[in-house]
């Protein structure tokens, strides 16, 4: 099985390669180079894999504590949990950040009646 199927064991492709610097562009008179943006999308697709893979992952692990919660009797959802998440994700990334928390909070819930 590999990364694709859903076995989120690292890669030699998903595994820490080695970093490289990103060169950000000054203006028009300093571009990337054809090697550089084919680089920089390499990355940027390996990077891709790597985040599908985490979310995946995330989700299944968000729903089995949503289960074994909901069958002791608790709640599915643990609000001062979620905000701390929705917070960290603001702090950490600015105004975009709470919109991916929720994302990724309510695909780890699973429907929220079930």
């Amino acid at each position: 099985m590999n990364a694709h199927d859903g076995d989120t064991t690292a890669t030699p492709d998903t595994a820490t390669q080695e970093p490289f610097d990103i060169r950000m562009p000054t203006g028009t008179d300093d571009p990337l180079s054809d090697a550089e943006i084919q680089q920089y999308r390499q990355e940027i697709d390996r990077l891709d894999r790597v985040i599908l893979d985490a979310v995946k992952r995330r989700s299944e692990v968000s729903r089995a504590i949503g289960r074994t919660r909901m069958g002791s009797g608790g709640t599915k959802l643990v609000h001062t949990r979620e905000v701390a998440i929705i917070n960290q994700f603001r702090e950490e990334i600015g105004e975009e950040g709470p919109a991916l928390a929720n994302l990724l909070l309510r695909m780890g819930r699973g429907k929220l009646g079930s």
